[in-house]
């Protein structure tokens, strides 16, 4: 058995780019960041982004159009996609994206953080997903800790 599953918290970078397809169907592009935070062995905290590029298709293209903005903080799900291609100069190139089905905004109107999540946004008619649970925020780790 495979499996293919992302799960993301973080927020958008900037405002996503709106496209419909020649068959008519909505497309969105954005990207989210995403921090981890530990402490080093002198006990500074230290903090690392990491983008995500997305894609959100039909249906939850258009509400990512209508509601998400540079700065939303949401919950994403989907499956990890790469793909390549032949830039101008013949050199290939690889873009890995997330491929959105279900979606949660987590800030109120305004930007505001929400207090509980909202509902499941998603690419699919049914079924949708269970909201995340709810977390403190940002996790502290111990790089002396990891095993490797």
């Amino acid at each position: 058995m495979d499996l293919n599953k992302v799960m993301i918290i973080g927020n958008v970078v900037r405002d996503p780019d709106i496209r419909t397809t020649p068959s008519g169907q909505n497309v969105a592009s954005f990207s989210i960041a995403t921090n981890l935070v530990w402490k080093d062995k002198e006990g500074n905290r230290q903090k690392k982004a990491e983008f995500h590029n997305v894609v959100a298709w039909r249906r939850l293209g258009e509400i990512v159009g209508q509601y998400v903005k540079k700065g939303s903080k949401i919950y994403l799900e989907g499956r990890l996609e790469t793909r390549s291609w032949d830039d101008q100069n013949g050199i290939k190139r690889f873009r890995t994206e997330i491929i959105a089905d279900n979606m949660i905004m987590l800030d109120k109107a305004g930007g505001r953080p929400a207090e509980t999540a909202g509902p499941v946004l998603s690419s699919q008619p049914e079924p949708q997903a269970k909201a995340p649970e709810q977390s403190s925020g940002e996790e502290e780790i111990n790089i002396e800790d990891i095993p490797f």
